[in-house]
């Protein structure tokens, strides 16, 4: 058997592998774009297949494509769906404008496979075409967009789910940690007394307002542009298609999806992808800044901080006997690092649309992805591996809080900040604690400081309002 077959497009010419799906489009773009050697999101592959199933049902309910050929492009989606061609989607995802070398791919498949099914052979495309028929009413121009909508709230569930986990644990631990008083810090100098449950319970909630912000972004991106064709005007497309295709791809994915109020903003405009990239930066940024924090926390033993431990996951150096790395908050911190620079990718390629289409969606496609999946196992990652066995070291904790200046601030109101102030300079000099300075120095009655100074009073609002003089009747 030969080990290729030709196939004529506008072009000329071209030579494809015998037993593959994919034809002369595909063959093309693998000729012309070997960049990264990486492959597109499988999701987007996937989303791609869900469009062409949704669109030839709702093709062959208009009237538009014979039933023979509907059924035929249906089931080779469906087989491609249960994973028959996951060879057959070989290209970069570094490649021309719009998608359009990714899209006809999964269009070439189609067509080859429900060939096939019709008793053709590959490649001779007379009985299903990729164009005429599996791309019947489409165009790559909202296709594509609408595949990395579905890409992106798909994924999104996976993230939302690890995020409110790792929250639940932050809040959990908080709770248990209620009580275990630890010097604050700001400017990286010791400050007044918090609690360990008060910094976890704060990261809690930074990370639930920053998954709001992702639920918030996901709204807009239910509404599909498909059906606007090549530059939102619905050109070569029936007037009920749009409303039917949504439709037929809500309930293959069961998602909530609806046609989008303007089809050309919806092809023009990356504004939606620019929104959710935004949410995703944020999130990152606040799983970044816990991670840092849980590295600082756990610094040590002997020489750093020491105020928490975690769980061991390995061995930390390949030189030093004995040594264990916070490995997991490192890989967070890495992590966020990687999803930032996704979304300022989806920022620069939003910005960039011209005229009546904006052509980077697979770079958009690539990074929404990446930041999506990369978020929701760093997320979960955390939360099993560091926060679950995370442990407070209360001895050390208690000292840095017993120890810090930062407790003179709960006299200022009696002493005066700048009386404070020398109290405090004059036990760090003297090497005594702040405690001991202030009642040898303060002039107050020990039974009135030590009530002052209880830690955990130190923790919530405390300042008593001078009581006002009554007035004379």
């Amino acid at each position: 058997m030969p080990k290729f077959r030709e196939e004529r497009d506008s072009i000329g010419i071209v030579r494809v592998p015998a037993e593959a799906y994919y034809g002369s489009f595909t063959q093309r773009a693998l000729e012309n774009f070997p960049v990264s050697g990486l492959r597109p999101d499988p999701r987007l592959i996937r989303a791609l297949i869900e469009i062409k199933i949704a669109a030839a049902r709702a093709n062959e309910k208009l009237g538009l494509l014979e039933p023979r050929r509907a059924r035929a492009i249906i089931r080779a989606g469906k087989e491609a769906l249960a994973g028959k061609f996951d060879g057959e989607f070989p290209l970069d995802p570094f490649t021309a404008g719009a998608g359009t070398p990714i899209h006809m791919n999964v269009n070439e498949v189609l067509a080859n496979r429900a060939n096939e099914i019709l008793g053709g052979r590959l490649g001779a495309y007379d009985r299903v075409h990729p164009n005429d028929h599996v791309n019947l009413s489409q165009s790559s121009n909202d296709v594509f967009p609408t595949a990395i909508r579905i890409l992106a709230l798909d994924l999104a569930e996976a993230l939302l789910e690890a995020a409110g986990k790792l929250e639940g644990d932050l809040r959990q631990k908080a709770q248990g940690h209620r009580r275990t008083l630890k010097s604050a810090r700001t400017h990286l100098q010791d400050a007044v007394p918090i609690t360990l449950g008060q910094e976890l319970g704060g990261y809690a909630t930074s990370l639930a307002k920053a998954r709001g912000r992702i639920e918030e972004a996901l709204r807009n991106l239910r509404r599909l542009g498909i059906g606007a064709t090549a530059a939102g005007t619905g050109i070569n497309s029936h007037p009920r298609y749009a409303r039917l295709v949504v439709r037929e791809l809500a309930r293959a994915t069961k998602l909530d999806l609806e046609n989008a109020p303007d089809l050309v903003e919806a092809t023009s405009s990356m504004a939606d992808f620019v929104e959710i990239a935004n949410a995703l930066d944020e999130y990152a940024i606040e799983l970044g800044r816990v991670s840092s924090d849980l590295r600082h926390l756990v610094s040590g033993p002997r020489t750093g901080l020491n105020e928490i431990r975690i769980p061991e996951v390995e061995p930390g150096s390949s030189i030093m006997p004995g040594k264990v790395n916070p490995s997991v908050p490192e890989m967070v911190n890495m992590v966020s690092f990687q999803a930032s620079g996704c979304a300022q990718v989806v920022r620069l390629a939003g910005a960039r649309g011209e005229l009546d289409l904006n052509v980077f969606t697979p770079v958009i496609a690539f990074n929404l992805a990446l930041a999506l999946r990369i978020l929701a196992s760093a997320s979960k990652i955390l939360a099993r591996r560091t926060i679950r066995g995370l442990r407070a070291n209360e001895k050390v904790c208690r000292e840095y809080a017993e120890r810090s200046p930062g407790i003179a601030t709960a006299l200022t109101p009696v002493l005066g900040y700048a009386r404070a102030a020398e109290i405090v300079k004059r036990a760090l000099e003297e090497g005594a604690s702040i405690r001991e300075a202030l009642i040898a120095y303060s002039g107050l009655p020990r039974k009135e400081l030590e009530r002052m100074l209880d830690p955990l009073a130190l923790t919530r609002p405390n300042l008593t309002a001078p009581r006002r003089p009554r007035k004379r009747r």
